[in-house]
């Protein structure tokens, strides 16, 4: 039975994505190279496809894999596994933002229209923007609370960057395999000191997204690297003073925190308190 549940799944799975290709083929493709010159038609087809189709197939096939299970990497719009957690701080809001001023970096504008339009044309025509917006990832059922970033030279292309995602220390007790967990929405009191989840990553030039083909930054794949980075960059400025490793199901000894679980070691800091120097 378990045999013919995988085939019909994968059965299902193939169709949409035949259909998908169908759709973006002969219907879209089709109908803008009636209405508008080939170029125009080509960038009109792949918009539609690879923001619209696509993205709508991508989450069709996860629901058909009934992909339930709890996820070990934060989550993109299209459900599917964005940037792997690999660092985690303790403190409020402001000792946040202080921490990342103090070394230097920038925090990202908020993601709107005029944000995103400011965005592609820096990276279209290579000018700096130094406090670029982020695309949202999701953790905890909700997209990303704040991030940071550090350019690399004056290109918008290359990148430090960082999204945190707040999670109250007592609610951090629960059980990290059940679900509930992750897909709570609910936001802590920013005043107090929380756990502050992060995922860090280094953009390093233009990409696409895969499946769905969307244009994206490409990242550095070792994200232990970018760990260690942004780690020392915090120590330095004297924002932490302390950072230990966890590998998944280590429990951490930080205030009420039982443990936190990662596909592969966390960096765990508590940031210095305002008003106390390092």
């Amino acid at each position: 039975m378990r045999l013919l549940i995988r085939f019909l799944q994968r059965l299902a799975i193939f169709a949409i994505g035949l259909t998908s290709v169908w759709l973006i083929t002969f219907v879209v493709f089709d109908f803008a190279d009636k209405r508008l010159p080939w170029f125009l038609a080509l960038a009109a087809t792949y918009c539609v496809g690879a923001y619209v189709i696509l993205p709508f197939a991508v989450r069709m096939g996860l629901k058909v894999q009934q992909r339930q299970h709890v996820p070990q990497y934060t989550i993109t719009p299209d459900g599917l596994p964005g940037d792997p957690v690999n660092l985690a701080l303790i403190g409020t809001l402001d000792e946040l933002r202080k921490a990342f001023d103090t070394a230097g970096w920038q925090q990202a504008d908020a993601l709107n229209v005029k944000s995103a339009w400011h965005m592609v044309r820096a990276f279209v025509l290579n000018r700096p923007y130094p406090t670029a917006p982020f695309s949202t990832l999701f953790l905890f059922g909700r997209g990303q609370d704040i991030g940071f970033q550090k350019a690399i030279g004056d290109s918008p292309r290359r990148r430090h960057h960082i999204r945190f995602w707040a999670q109250s220390l007592s609610r951090a007790q629960a059980d990290i395999d059940d679900p509930s967990f992750w897909l709570n929405t609910d936001k802590p009191d920013f005043e107090a000191r929380v756990l502050w989840v992060g995922a860090g990553t280094k953009d390093t030039g233009f990409g696409l997204t895969w499946l769905t083909f969307q244009i994206t930054h490409a990242t550095d794949s070792d994200t232990n690297a970018e760990r260690d980075f942004i780690a020392k960059e915090l120590v330095d400025a004297g924002a932490i003073l302390r950072v230990d490793l966890y590998r998944p199901g280590d429990a951490l000894k930080a205030d009420h925190v039982n443990h936190y679980i990662t596909d592969g070691e966390v960096a765990v800091a508590e940031i210095v308190p305002l008003g106390i120097d390092a």
